[in-house]
């Protein structure tokens, strides 16, 4: 039972995420349409920049130390950091935060939720997460700055 939550948080709660930001486009017209979109953006920019330093590192992942099986729906295969997960839902969440602090704080903690349960399912360590969140976290503060308006916009 307890493995069947790890993997449901390890694997899935990450859709679910992307799931709620369809929910927000339909809420509020232009505002809530231009959180999404910046959220989106900032997390595909946040995935690439993790991926692309995973490539740098090739750190094996816990399972593939310690001979643990991981608790995921898939076994990954790429190097453990950092966190391509945390990096996503850091800078989904805090997108979403800049635009809506209500919102914004139940994606932090969903994001809080899928990173802990990446560590705990065996398929990264507190480090890959930490620095995932890290890199989601600036991208998100970085598309903020930046602040890409919809057409017709600010």
């Amino acid at each position: 039972m307890i493995n069947d939550i790890i993997l449901f948080l390890a694997s899935f709660l990450i859709w679910i995420m992307f799931l709620g930001l369809g929910i927000l486009w339909f809420i509020d017209g232009r505002i809530r349409k231009e959180q999404v979109l910046h959220s989106i953006f900032a997390s595909f920019i946040a995935w690439i920049v993790a991926e692309f330093i995973k490539q740098a590192f090739h750190i094996a992942r816990p399972f593939q130390v310690n001979g643990l099986k991981p608790l995921t729906i898939t076994t990954p295969l790429s190097p453990a950091f950092p966190s391509s997960h945390a990096a996503v839902v850091f800078a989904l969440a805090v997108t979403v935060w800049f635009h809506n602090k209500k919102a914004g704080l139940l994606f932090l903690i969903l994001a809080v939720v899928v990173s802990v349960a990446r560590v705990v399912a065996n398929v990264h360590y507190p480090s890959d997460v930490f620095v995932g969140a890290v890199i989601g976290s600036f991208i998100a503060l970085i598309i903020e700055k930046v602040h890409l308006p919809l057409r017709g916009g600010k």
